[in-house]
């Protein structure tokens, strides 16, 4: 399935291993990974991703992440099918009715637009931040349950 969280990983992937200087490049390198998308929610997507212009050593400007290292530009470009992707959690905390997920920068706001968008019963909503993200829990909900729930979207969590 070909989902926003899985689109901006590939968005990360293409800038972080190509030189690409235009919307429209971009487009057709996500078309040839197999997303069919607008200008429109590619500049969004940019824009949540926080990804600027900068000149490249050959001085095009090309686009660029925020300062993470896990994007770190490549001298050899590997398939993106070949690379691997991170669905970018680090770890889940509970406070009361409260739950807090670490993810790596830039992957906060798509894991929470899974959650809101994965009819999860347990969790009542979410705030997110760019590595940060607060989820207020149903009353009477166990975190087991709540880990459960959260397995549909993020099969690797645990606390």
């Amino acid at each position: 399935m070909r989902n926003k969280a899985s689109r901006l990983d590939s968005i990360k992937i293409i800038i972080s291993t190509k030189e690409v200087g235009s919307q429209e490049e971009l487009l057709r390198e996500l078309e040839a990974e197999g997303y069919k998308l607008t200008q429109a929610t590619l500049s969004r997507d940019l824009k949540q991703l926080k990804v600027a212009k900068a000149a490249s050593t050959s001085g095009k400007y090309i686009y660029v992440l925020p300062n993470n290292t896990l994007y770190k530009r490549v001298s050899e470009p590997h398939p993106i099918p070949n690379m691997p992707i991170s669905n970018g959690f680090i770890s889940l905390r509970f406070s009361g009715n409260i739950a807090i997920i670490r993810t790596r920068p830039g992957y906060a706001s798509s894991i929470a637009y899974d959650i809101d968008n994965g009819n999860i019963s347990e969790i009542i909503g979410t705030i997110a931040g760019d590595d940060t993200i607060m989820m207020v829990l149903d009353e009477g909900v166990t975190r087991t349950e709540v880990v459960r729930a959260l397995r549909r979207v993020i099969p690797n969590v645990r606390f």
